[in-house]
């Protein structure tokens, strides 16, 4: 059986890896001094794999077949988006098929045998491993595109997964690790919007025909998007939000439903999802948090852990 030995939820930004700031009193600096501070902790719980839940910015997922939930149980590939890592990630396969039939019954999880991540699972598990080159299994949840899954069945989730870990027949210590969030306000990702424009439409559904031109095309987008100082990020929604998981609340987010979730955190903000299902998996609350907005950004940085960061 597998031992469940924490939890990291940790916020991810492309601008984290594109711009660092090169004075650690600038913005970003306190989040990036945190991530060191949080993998010299995971360091010493000394993990044999790693549980990744994050989202997908259409590089895997597109509309021609959106699933809400994506399991990698063989080769995993990192896209290289935003200047992230690129190339063949390690897998742990044993615990990947464990976590499959743990859940089999209860979830239909899509799966993967060659699946490409981006930064939305990449970035987080590269700040968390600290260097050490530890196998993941990585589950991708769909925070992006409407319809979305259900926030109560993302916690339904993270309670299957929790169990299915705990009962696998892989034999090691297990390291949860949730990327995603806090507030940030999107473009929107909805082919049903009009104002989305015909171009970007067309990709997000057809993407997959030739995802490195699309990307191409988004990432000038995004780029255009960052060092601005008065980008909306709500503080005071991250921190209440960070304050639930402490008291291991779920079920006030949970009330929020979409549209309060998405009117005080943004479009961006429903990638919290990655941070219930971990929430629920590792069954404890928060007892660490670090918290930074960073408007330049775009977004609420945030780090909480279930286990004391020193």
């Amino acid at each position: 059986m597998s031992e469940i030995v924490g939890l990291v939820g940790m916020s991810h930004s492309p601008f984290a890896t594109m711009m660092p700031p090169t004075d650690p009193r600038a913005p970003g600096g306190r989040f990036l001094a945190d991530t060191h501070r949080v993998a010299a902790a995971v360091r010493a719980l000394a993990p044999d794999a790693v549980v990744v839940i994050g989202p997908d910015h259409f590089h895997a997922n597109f509309y021609d077949a959106m699933p809400p939930f994506v399991l990698g149980v063989e080769a995993v590939h990192a896209f290289g988006d935003f200047d992230s890592r690129r190339g063949r990630l390690p897998v742990a396969e044993e615990l990947a098929w464990s976590v499959r039939d743990g859940l089999a019954g209860a979830f239909d999880v899509a799966l993967s045998f060659a699946l490409t991540v981006d930064h939305g699972i990449v970035q987080s598990y590269e700040m968390v491993r600290g260097g050490a080159e530890l196998p993941l299994v990585p589950l991708v949840v769909n925070t992006a595109a409407p319809p979305l899954p259900p926030l109560g069945r993302c916690v339904e989730l993270g309670r299957a997964l929790g169990a299915a870990i705990s009962g696998s027949a892989y034999h090691g210590r297990v390291l949860l690790v949730a990327s995603g969030g806090l507030s940030h306000w999107l473009p929107s990702n909805d082919p049903r919007d009009p104002a989305v424009p015909a171009d970007r439409r067309a990709s997000m559904i057809h993407g997959r025909r030739d995802v490195a031109a699309f990307s191409a095309a988004r990432e000038p987008r995004v780029r255009a998007l960052a060092g601005r100082p008065d980008a909306p990020v709500n503080a005071g929604w991250d921190a209440w939000f960070l304050d639930r998981l402490a008291l291991s609340d779920v079920d006030a987010v949970v009330g929020l439903g979409d549209e309060g979730l998405e009117k005080d955190a943004g479009t961006g903000g429903h990638e919290v999802r990655t941070w219930l299902i971990g929430l629920a998996a590792a069954n404890r609350p928060l007892v660490w948090t670090s918290y930074e907005p960073v408007p330049e950004w775009i977004t609420g940085m945030g780090i909480g852990t279930t286990f004391e960061v020193r």
